[in-house]
């Protein structure tokens, strides 16, 4: 039987209603069915990367109508603009491949449907710079993680973001267990990442005293580290635009006009756009994108995780990133036969393991992180959290760091990865359109790998357009970019120096983070200002302590009207549809 015959017949065992095709180098899955994880298992057992581009998965799931949220703005802003590279997704990967483009002469043009970059998943991550220790060789998250992962300490110098190279533990919970971070040693070498070790407990408690009591030993990686995704997407955003590029927000694309295989124009909620080259870094719409452009050879079916965020009194008790060993979550309670051990470990090292497991995570800013979680969920926006899942998640983490408590949560969050059915970045050229390039699939590790995919995607755009004329490189590039104080950072004689010659620096405004009005001006006067709460939030973090934003909220939304000459009601959370304020219910003095 035909490996495509015998995937037909698996495919079928799962539904009846589920029709199987091939076409154009593709498995393409159409029907309708009534469980979102039948369409999951079906895209699954559709994968076969030696012999297809990939797995186009249009079953859809009785009941349930997508719909995407789009800007309110409908108007002719950028109507008949003409770029010379249009990067749809102001994420991380889109902002990365706009500052590399920058070092260019180019009419460079980014395009956010959201109200400020970084609005999907690159601010909705625990922010681990990952070390990609169980990778395939030959997959493109390796590649790129690898590079990305060495390319941190220069950017976060030339950018002025935070990141810190402490190392991730892999915990495990009995002697027999040895034989899995000793064989990832080993993958280390091959992988050649540096310094990957073996710890003993008594190793173990001299890098995190707070170990948990059960831990036996861990997987070392001194590689490992974190970061601030948000912080590191605006960055790059803010350095881009410093060196000319052009960020559009509030911009989504709705279609596209396509000529003799190339792409003519891009209709969005602001005008027509006719690009050059266009590149999609749309997160969970890449295979949208892809299809307006007849690109597509790939499915993004969406992946939530729920983060729950401590209180910083707690950050002291991780220095790094801990994960229990897959074998040690599998295992937990049970007695297991040597063929179970054994099955456990291939499954450990194989790369059908796509999860890292619920990490914790000590950020940069001092907190500690819990998650994410996986869910596939069929909503590409539902970044919803619930009681249930953060609970089962603290309940579970409370074993690798013993000594939190429910007490210490003070906020959670969700966000919707975006991989494919094969479980690897897409980051490639166009197939079958020829003024495209993908960068699709980018889960975890991609905030890791994101700066060395801009650096890719930057070579090949350059590259395409040199076919039809010249590109020099921009003389007057800055790759620095300098970021605002951050008061609560800096010794008191740094402090008094600041106030004295500014004294917004001396008016806190966030108690709980030590946040000053300096500082809140600071943003709203960068390259890239944006005018909302969560936009100050992302720059600055007013609003992220342990109030959660109850005390400094009102007096960030006055310094937002002032700054920008408009009413306090005008002010928005995020969006147009997010009104914080909306109208004075009494009168002063009455």
């Amino acid at each position: 039987m035909s490996s495509f015959r015998s995937k037909v017949k698996k495919i079928k065992a799962l539904s009846p209603n589920i029709e199987v095709t091939e076409e154009k180098g593709c498995i393409v899955l159409r029907g309708e069915v009534d469980q979102w994880e039948t369409v999951v298992k079906a895209g699954r057992l559709a994968v076969d990367r030696k012999k297809y581009y990939g797995v186009i998965n249009d079953i859809r799931l009785k009941g349930y109508q997508p719909k995407e949220k789009l800007p309110s703005e409908k108007d002719n802003l950028y109507d008949g603009e003409k770029p010379d590279v249009l990067i749809i997704g102001g994420g991380l990967t889109g902002c990365a491949a706009a500052r590399e483009l920058s070092r260019y002469r180019l009419n460079i043009m980014l395009v956010e449907k959201g109200a400020d970059v970084a609005a999907g998943q690159s601010s909705r991550n625990g922010g681990a710079v990952h070390v990609g220790i169980n990778y395939s060789p030959s997959s493109q998250k390796n590649y790129f993680n690898y590079r990305g992962n060495v390319m941190y300490s220069r950017l976060s110098k030339e950018l002025d973001f935070p990141f810190e190279r402490t190392g991730h533990l892999m915990l495990i919970g009995a002697k027999w267990e040895k034989i899995l971070p000793k064989l990832l040693v080993m993958n280390s070498k091959r992988l050649h990442i540096p310094g990957v070790r073996y710890l003993n407990r008594e190793q173990l408690l001299k890098i995190e005293p707070y170990a948990p009591s059960w831990a036996y030993g861990a997987l070392y990686m001194p590689t490992g580290g974190f970061t601030s995704p948000y912080k590191v997407n605006v960055a790059l955003a803010e350095n881009a635009v410093a060196n000319g590029a052009k960020i559009c927000l509030n911009t989504a694309v709705l279609d596209m006009e396509i000529k003799d295989e190339k792409i003519y124009s891009v209709k969005t909620n602001r005008g027509t756009i006719y690009p050059k080259l266009v590149i999609n870094a749309a997160g969970v719409y890449a295979d949208v994108i892809a299809q307006m452009a007849g690109d597509r050879t790939f499915t993004i079916h969406p992946r939530k995780g729920t983060d729950i965020i401590l209180d910083k009194k707690v950050g002291k008790y991780i220095r790094t990133t801990e994960v229990k060993s897959p074998i040690t979550v599998l295992g937990k309670g049970r007695k297991l036969s040597t063929a179970e051990r054994i099955k456990m470990i291939k499954f450990a090292l194989s790369h059908e393991n796509t999860s890292k497991g619920i990490a914790v995570i000590h950020t940069v800013d001092k907190n500690m992180i819990v998650g994410p979680d996986v869910q596939e969920i069929p909503d590409r926006e539902d970044v919803t959290t619930d009681r249930e899942t953060t609970e089962r998640i603290l309940r579970e983490q409370m074993q690798v760091a013993e000594k939190i408590k429910p007490s210490d949560v003070i906020a959670y969050f969700a966000g919707v990865r975006a991989p494919t059915y094969e479980e690897d970045f897409q980051v490639r050229k166009g197939i079958f359109c020829k003024n495209i390039l993908e960068a699709a699939g980018i889960q975890s590790p991609g905030a890791t790998a994101a700066p060395a995919i801009g650096v890719k995607l930057a070579r090949w755009a350059v590259a395409y357009l040199r076919e039809t004329g010249p590109v020099k490189k921009y003389k007057d590039f800055n790759p620095i970019r300098k970021g605002t104080p951050h008061l609560a950072s800096l010794s008191e004689k740094e402090r008094d120096a600041l106030i004295k010659e500014n004294p917004d620096y001396g008016e806190i405004v966030c108690r709980c983070e030590e946040i000053s009005k300096g500082e809140i001006l600071d943003v709203l006067r960068s390259p890239l200002p944006v005018y909302t709460l969560d936009a100050v939030k992302r720059r600055c973090r007013p609003g992220m302590g342990r109030c959660q934003g109850g005390f400094c909220s009102p007096l960030v939304v006055q310094i937002l009207a002032k700054e920008c000459g408009c009413s306090v009601e005008d002010i928005k959370k995020s969006t147009e549809e997010s009104r914080i304020l909306f109208r004075r219910t009494k009168e002063a003095g009455k």
